[in-house]
This record gives structure tokens, sequence and C-alpha cells, in this order.
């Protein structure tokens, strides 16, 4: 049977995990500057497989404006630089035979402000995701009220949740002002 307690402990790992998917998903938005993790999410086919690039080869940034990708195996040069075309990141590729290098470009103007909304409407969703898990955890303790639990407790409960939505709300804050901080910087 749960109780309040699990309840509350299960909101805030619900949190938590708001948090860390806006943090992965607020690193895919590239800021001009080149970065591995912009990748992360590439899928090469490896033999067949769907596999993440990051698995079938090693990536750095020998500059901050250059990925370089070296295959463990030349033979996967090609289905590489395909993966990434596909990946929609608008990423151009280029194969030397060793290596696949990508050269981010500057970012113009209007490309940092739809990157600005891009991730703002991430800090949205996040927003949603900690009111989704508020009504969850405020609905549990007011059907335990009415099932007998104190309801001055109940009361307090409630407080306790209100106030931890509150500090995750400026967490999601925090994290897309610093972003959009990022994005804008030339």
């Amino acid at each position: 049977m749960e109780t309040i307690e699990s309840m509350m402990i299960k909101g805030a790992e619900e949190l938590e995990a708001a948090l860390f998917h806006l943090s992965g998903e607020l690193t895919k938005i590239r800021a001009g500057k080149a970065s591995t993790s912009m990748l992360s999410g590439v899928m090469v086919d490896y033999y067949g497989h769907p596999t993440p690039l990051p698995q079938v080869s090693s990536l750095n940034t020998p500059d901050s404006r250059t990925i370089s990708i070296q295959p463990w195996e030349k033979s996967m040069l090609g289905p590489i630089e395909k993966a990434i075309f596909a990946s929609n990141l608008g990423l151009t590729p280029m194969n030397d035979g060793e290596f696949v290098r990508i050269s981010i470009p500057p970012l113009t103007e209007e490309r940092r402000k739809d990157l600005v909304k891009q991730a703002k409407a991430l800090g949205e969703e996040a927003k949603i995701s900690l009111r989704n898990t508020r009504h969850k955890v405020m609905d549990f303790i007011k059907k335990e009220v009415k099932d007998g639990y104190p309801e001055d407790a109940g009361k307090k409960r409630e407080n306790e949740v209100q106030e931890l939505i509150t500090e995750y709300t400026k967490k999601v804050d925090k994290m897309i002002e610093l972003k959009e901080k990022d994005i804008m910087t030339v």
C-alpha cells in the first residue's frame, strides 16, 4: 500500500527525472560551439543494427568549431557520414578516408533567436511535467485525507509539495537562462 511519504519520494524522483531530461535536451541544442554531445542521438547502421555513434567511433573536438569522428573500423566511414546526414542536425560531414570531420558554422542572429525559442519550449515542457507531478501527488494527499489522514498534516504535506515544485521551477528557469546566455553569446 502506498503512503503519502512514498508518494512524496516518488514525486521527488519524477522532478529530478524531469530536470535530468531537460539537461539532456538542452545539450543537444548547439550554441555555435562544437560539442560531441550534439551527436549523441545519431544512430549508425552497424552491420544491420542501429548503434549509437559513440559505440562505433571515437568523438572529439580538436577546436571550438570542429568535431572529429574516428571510426573503430574504416568500413564505417560511409555509414557514419550517412547517419549524420539522416539525423537532420543541419551538419555536413566531410570524409577524408581516415576521419569524418564536421565544421560547425557560426550561428546567425536569426538562428540564435530560433534556438532560444527552442530552449524555452523545452523549459515549458519540463514545467508541465513538474505540474503534472504536483497534481498527481496533491490528488493522492487529498484522497488520503478523505480516507482518514489528519487534515492539518495533509495541508502541511500539500505545502511541502508546493515548495518543492517552486524550487524545481526556479531550477528550470535557471537552466533555460544559462542556455539562452550561452546561445546568444557570440
